[in-house]
């Protein structure tokens, strides 16, 4: 971050004080496990927590001041009429002192993916900071807005949300420069009301971007495919399937450690180059074809972005690949909709097995779908049965409707297992797994399905 003083912060977020405000401010914390010298403290409130009460703990770390709704004792407060909209007020200004790149990505499968993919691509060409983790919420942007300094060439930012208007807050206080939507799936139905309301909120994310700014959409989603271009906004679709779009993939080809596949685009004169990828599942080939496709608006070379693109490996608990006991299980625990179900079953298909081994599908339930939980729970089940998976392992309380879709599709009831809780699941399982399997964990966080896999190991 680069330095402020406690006047300018103080007008960012329409503050009001009553002390000296020349002192240089080289850090924004919302957390005084993070408080360095010289930072604000931003006193945020939650269900469960109030940032005021620590307000005094953090000048005592070495915060200059505080912004609050009240005042504290024990501490210079910065008084605003809501903390966390002054956070976004705070990080949309110093966001504006950067005339870089910035790409925002959305969508309701493979963001994540995307964005580190894309960061990969941009990092060919420029010194790219990237959303860490999962901190695309109202809070976790600014903070990484604020990460921004004066060697910072390009950013791309990850936008989450849950509800209609937090993707524009989002948008607004980060100004995109591109922006990206992935896919428009299923996930938080329940508050969205259809798949219109769900593409609607991730329209959102030109709120706060430039008329210039190019839209770049996956060609092979239904909705999205849809979309015109308006007031001159340039749309650029990626597809694996459609050799119309403006970036496509051909030829591709699947081993035992990953894809490899060309990449053909029309847009900066036109051409192709050879790609791969260290990890399995076609959707995986589509979130690179987006980072590419930002990549070519901003004049990256193709070579250096296919070659950079190539480094990326999943991580953590989305679609983790590791090898256990002489079984390959596939850990992908960190959210759950029928289309993520989709894309973890791809890569469940491409695991190589040994003669006699087994593909095993392990689900337990998709969170926050509403009313249309249990009909969604059994289109996963029939993907299930069209992925060629040997056998279904599955818990929770809507998880019973997976076997309905499985069995409707021609899944063998018998290879169709339902348990009530995990860990009876995990009994069975550990009964029934044998050297060669290749099992695939999926389910909403919520779930905490990891729990079955740390208990195999």
């Amino acid at each position: 971050m680069e330095k402020m003083t406690l006047a300018e912060i103080t007008k960012a977020v329409d503050g009001s004080f009553g002390f000296p405000a020349d002192a240089e401010i080289t850090s924004i914390s919302t957390d005084t496990r993070t408080i360095k010298p010289d930072s604000v403290f931003v006193a945020l409130k939650g269900k469960s927590f109030d940032g005021h009460n620590y307000g005094a703990k953090a000048v005592s770390l070495g915060a200059r001041a505080v912004i609050a709704e009240h005042a504290i004792e024990g501490a210079r407060c910065i008084i605003v009429d809501s903390t966390e909209r002054a956070l976004l007020q705070l990080a949309s200004y110093y966001r504006s002192k950067f005339d870089i790149p910035l790409v925002g990505i959305t969508g309701s499968v493979g963001k994540t993916t995307t964005k580190d993919m894309t960061a990969l691509a941009l990092s060919s060409k420029y010194k790219t900071l990237k959303t860490q983790g999962n901190h695309n919420n109202e809070i976790g942007l600014p903070l990484t807005l604020f990460g921004i300094d004066s060697s910072t060439q390009a950013a791309v930012i990850e936008m989450g949300m849950s509800d209609f208007g937090e993707i524009s807050k989002l948008s607004m206080c980060s100004a995109p420069t591109a922006a990206i939507i992935t896919s428009i799936g299923y996930s938080h139905i329940e508050k969205l009301g259809s798949q219109q309301g769900i593409l609607k909120a991730k329209m959102e994310i030109l709120d706060g971007a430039d008329y210039e700014a190019p839209l770049i959409l996956s060609g092979d989603d239904k909705l999205l495919s849809s979309i015109e271009p308006r007031n001159g906004r340039q749309i650029i679709y990626y597809s694996i399937k459609k050799k119309t779009a403006d970036v496509y993939a051909s030829d591709i080809e699947t081993d035992e450690d990953g894809i490899s596949f060309n990449i053909n685009y029309k847009l900066s004169g036109g051409g192709s180059c050879k790609a791969r990828l260290n990890c399995l599942g076609e959707h995986n080939v589509k979130n690179a074809l987006a980072a590419f496709s930002v990549g070519l608006t901003l004049d990256a070379d193709p070579q250096r972005m296919a070659e950079a693109i190539a480094k990326f490996r999943p991580h953590g608990l989305r679609q983790n690949v590791k090898s256990v006991n002489g079984k390959t299980f596939i850990v992908d625990c960190y959210n759950a909709a029928p289309d993520s179900i989709k894309a973890a079953l791809s890569v469940l298909k491409q695991t190589s097995v040994s003669e006699g081994s087994r593909r095993i599908a392990v689900l337990s339930d998709m969170l926050e779908l509403g009313r249309q939980s249990k009909s969604l729970h059994r289109l996963a089940g029939e993907y299930v049965a069209a992925s060629e998976t040997d056998k279904l392992y599955c818990c929770g309380d809507d998880a019973r409707y997976y076997v309905d879709g499985a069995v409707k599709k021609g899944m063998p009831q018998e290879n169709c297992i339902f348990f009530e809780n995990k860990e009876e699941m995990t009994e069975a399982l550990r009964k029934e797994l044998k050297e060669g399997d290749a099992v695939l964990f999926k389910g909403s966080r919520g779930m905490k399905l990891e729990e079955a896999v740390n208990a195999l190991e």
